[in-house]
Order: C-alpha cells, then structure tokens, then sequence
C-alpha cells in the first residue's frame, strides 16, 4: 500500500517567503524534498532563501536520486496529509 501524496507549501522561516511548492508523500516531519516532486521552486537552486539569503537545506542524494535534506528550524510548511 503507497503513502498518499499531498501538495504543501514550504517558507522560510526568518522572513516568510514562499521557497517551495512540494508534493510530499506521508503523514511525517519534513525532513528532505525529493527535487523530481518540487511543482514550484522560487530559489535559485542553491537551497537558499531569495529573500534573506539563508541556507535552508543541503544538496544530497538518495539511491542516486536528487534531494534536499532540510535544515532544521530554517522552515515552515502550510498544507495537510489528507487522514
């Protein structure tokens, strides 16, 4: 049985602005994107903040799969898993 998958929004968290539109699988913590189910990205690519300029994630990999592992306490997220 898959997770379901939901559209969130992910924001800075120093200065509010709009980092991502993210389809996230599950009901847990945010702790890394998978940049193949980023639907909006407002940031250079760099996982910094357009706005303030904070680092709010780091580039990594997963079974040679792109993510973002996300720093904690740099975010916050709007959107809920469907119960």
């Amino acid at each position: 049985m898959s997770k379901p998958i939901f559209p969130i929004e992910i924001y800075c968290k120093g200065c509010n602005t709009l980092l991502y539109k993210y389809d996230k699988e599950g009901a847990g913590s945010l702790v890394k994107c998978f940049v193949n189910r980023i639907t909006q990205n407002n940031t250079q690519g760099d996982c910094r903040c357009p706005k303030c300029g904070t680092r709010f994630a780091r580039p990594s990999q997963i079974m040679n799969r792109p993510i973002h592992k996300i720093i904690g306490g740099k975010v916050y997220t709007k959107g809920h898993c469907p119960k």
